[in-house]
């Protein structure tokens, strides 16, 4: 039976994307999402050009706003003078997302976010996660960040690249990860495995749990291994967008070399 991602209830309308690289990466990967850019007036950068080319190119309506107009649009976030109005983001089918062919690595890594709540946490965890070619990010539908034009920013445009599924139940979605033969990391600032020492091969489900209170104690006693990263500093814990990058390249590293690992 497909497994479905929770239904997007928490933005119905169109959004907003703002700032040179999540435009440019939106037009370049969905053109037909672009619903309008608007940008200000007078003469344009190169990259802001090749974005208007684009727009033109896929009858992409272009209009010109004051600056105080699109600053408006953009929540006051920096847009360097663009911003373009997008169909509300559409998440990834659960299965569709662990169907794709990861061609470059000995196995599959997706990233189970665990009460994200930081939308800039979570851009960047999306950004992370493409760049180390997981199939996918998971969060939850309640009590984390969903993706929104700050989130779109905060990736860096990777999103667009990215698939994110949304699910009505973590525990349950974990538990189906596992039928599937993904073996189930998760993070402890305490006691855990050094990654730098673990063999990691096959299918994998890294949960990351929020800087705060770290994993769920249900989430927790459903990983199968649990992980520490060292640290030597007087503070306490490291960003958990930062954390996930950390852990990331050690997995990423023995899936794509396995032999360094063994």
């Amino acid at each position: 039976m497909r497994m479905k991602s929770a239904p997007d209830t928490k933005h119905k309308s169109s959004q907003m994307i703002y700032g040179i690289n999540p435009l440019w990466e939106a037009i370049k990967s969905n053109p037909r999402e672009i619903l309008r850019i608007a940008v200000t007036p007078g003469k344009k950068c190169e990259q802001v050009l090749k974005i208007l080319e684009e727009a033109s190119r896929y009858s992409v309506p272009v209009v010109e706003l004051d600056r105080a107009k699109l600053d408006r649009l953009a929540d006051s976030g920096v847009h360097q003078g663009i911003v373009g109005t997008i169909r509300p983001y559409a998440y990834a089918d659960l299965e569709d997302m662990l169907e794709q062919d990861q061609e470059t690595l000995h196995g599959q890594i997706v990233v189970v976010l665990d009460s994200i709540t930081d939308p800039q946490n979570l851009g960047a965890i999306i950004r992370t996660a493409h760049c180390f070619g997981a199939a996918g990010v998971i969060i939850p539908q309640d009590r984390s960040a969903s993706v929104t034009p700050t989130v779109v920013k905060a990736s860096a445009g990777a999103v667009h690249h990215l698939p994110v599924t949304m699910v009505a139940n973590l525990s349950r979605t974990i538990d189906s990860l596992k039928g599937k033969g993904f073996w189930i990391y998760g993070t402890d600032s305490g006691a855990g495995l050094d990654p730098r020492s673990v063999p990691f091969e096959g299918k994998i489900a890294l949960v990351m749990g929020s800087e705060g209170q770290g994993l769920r104690d249900l989430i927790r006693k459903k990983c199968d291994f649990l992980l520490s990263i060292p640290m030597i500093g007087k503070v306490g814990s490291l960003n958990v967008s930062v954390a996930t990058g950390i852990v990331m390249q050690e997995m990423f590293r023995g899936l794509v070399n396995p032999r360094e690992t063994e």
